[in-house]
């Protein structure tokens, strides 16, 4: 199988973002030839002088475009591509430098026209990054979603994953979604008899910039567009979804309990934070970064649930459209 690597990373107002992230594509122990296609999506801080970098040293085609959002310029970027499978990369990872040769050597022994991979906290990370990373990927707080080999139908999210041409053009690749449109697009890929599959050793270090109010407002937007994606592919709703929201009320309910000298709620969060603390210590070697996983796992779940919870009460209870509960996610 004659496989071609296009590398399509949307940028916007992140140029140092990118030096980094195309600095770690040069050092790839990968033989073969690639193509990176950077889409600048109307960004006022453009990323042309860090272009200017590499031209000599990666195979780089640099597209301009007014501002649409990550996955129509994702979209952009593919069908401007010269390869027949993309790698789609957010602009704030970094790759380890097997990246690419572990890719084309799993595809090569299991063929499937998508993939996704992990994502992992870098040493040079802060403690803020590596406690958001610890709470996005554990599996004491997502269940390990986000990296789990045994899953049989993995979705692949938009930071690191793969999509065949083939699968590109018979889906029309992503959605105007701006959030969940990853997702959207598995469901996709898997009505049209796409295979996905996880590649556990194809891990990036996800960078996050984020602080604790942009965490919260990013898990918050990933919390109300799953109910809207469940709106748009019926029959995909699962019970796990409300597992947020239900840490959610339980933890009000707990400090209510409380007040009236009810406290095996309280405990049961107490322990299952200790758990959080001595499992991030033990995979961070820090106690800073522990502590910070707790905080990092309530602000995700307080987001994420509080999203949901709105989303559901829009689409249920006021008989709104996806559309009209968050217009935003469909600009």
């Amino acid at each position: 199988m004659d496989l071609q690597f296009s590398i399509i990373i949307p940028v916007y107002n992140r140029p140092d973002e990118l030096d980094e992230l195309l600095l770690s594509l040069v050092t790839q122990d990968f033989k073969e030839n690639f193509e990176v296609v950077v889409v600048e999506d109307g960004s006022n801080l453009t990323s042309k002088h860090i272009i200017g970098k590499f031209k000599d040293k990666l195979n780089i085609n640099y597209l301009t475009k007014d501002n649409s959002g990550p996955g129509l310029s994702r979209n952009f970027g593919m069908q401007n591509a010269k390869g027949n499978y993309y790698i789609i990369l957010d602009s704030d990872c970094i790759l380890p430098e097997n990246y690419l040769t572990i890719v084309l050597e799993t595809l090569l022994n299991e063929y499937t026209d998508a993939f996704g991979g992990a994502d992992a906290a870098h040493p040079s990370f802060t403690t803020i990054q590596k406690a958001i990373n610890y709470a996005m990927t554990s599996v004491l707080t997502t269940g390990g979603l986000r990296g789990n080999k045994n899953l049989k139908k993995f979705q692949p999210r938009s930071f690191n994953m793969g999509i065949s041409k083939k699968a590109f053009l018979k889906t029309g690749g992503f959605s105007a979604l701006h959030f969940g449109e990853d997702i959207n697009l598995t469901f996709r890929l898997w009505e049209n008899n796409f295979e996905t599959q996880f590649i556990e050793e194809a891990y990036v270090y996800h960078k996050r910039r984020v602080n604790w109010t942009s965490f919260f407002r990013q898990t918050f937007n990933f919390g109300a567009a799953r109910p809207i994606l469940n709106r748009l592919h019926p029959n995909t709703g699962k019970i796990t979804y409300w597992f947020p929201s239900i840490f959610v009320i339980s933890s009000l309910l707990s400090l209510v309990g409380l007040l009236f000298h009810f406290n095996w709620f309280a405990l049961f969060f107490t322990g299952y934070f200790i758990l959080i603390f001595f499992d991030a210590l033990f995979k961070n070697k820090n106690v800073i970064v522990a502590i910070l996983s707790i905080v990092a796992t309530l602000v995700m779940f307080f987001g994420y649930g509080l999203g949901f919870l709105q989303s559901m009460f829009r689409l249920s209870i006021l008989s709104k459209s996806p559309e009209d509960t968050f217009p935003k996610m469909f600009r």
